[in-house]
């Protein structure tokens, strides 16, 4: 029974690490997917017409302070035709101010705040980085429970 017990506790960093690393990596791809289909959309600016606020600021039970999350309306006109479309949590703006985004050349009422395809590959990298870590792990644990067992068999044959 010691030998499970320690096997368990040896394993735990394996055992956390490789599941995330597999949902991290998992993730990771998932985004690089759904961004790496705006690589194409075209910058313009907008100009926020309404805003909206979707959660006030709050003080979490830790006392950390979480800043409030806001619903804009923006206008922006391509090739002379004006559009209008709302972005939902996002920082605070006032009405006027103006905002970068990126549309859909085939279809401009489709928009995104952001092309950029490095949170994707930092979400893989470090799912990458977990699951080889969480494998070494899990390997150095099953040479210490191998050890285990033949230190035992030793003491079982009177060595």
């Amino acid at each position: 029974m010691n030998k499970i017990v320690t096997f368990l506790r040896e394993s735990m960093v394996a055992r956390f690490f490789i599941p995330a690393g597999i949902i991290l990596i998992v993730f990771g791809v998932f985004m690089f997917a759904i961004n790496s289909k705006n690589q194409n959309y075209i910058k313009t600016e907008s100009t926020v017409s309404s805003i909206e606020v979707l959660e006030e600021a709050y003080t979490d039970v830790d006392g950390n302070y979480v800043d409030a999350t806001y619903k804009i309306t923006v206008k922006y006109t391509v090739d002379n035709k004006e559009y209008t479309t709302t972005l939902d949590n996002v920082s605070k703006y006032n009405e006027g101010d103006k905002v970068i985004i990126y549309y859909n050349p085939k279809d401009p009422s489709q928009v995104t705040m952001t092309i950029s395809l490095i949170l994707p590959i930092a979400l893989i990298v470090a799912g990458i980085a977990a699951l080889v870590g969480g494998i070494i792990s899990g390997v150095n644990s099953m040479k210490k429970y191998k050890k285990m067992n033949e230190q035992e068999k030793g003491w079982n044959n009177g060595k």
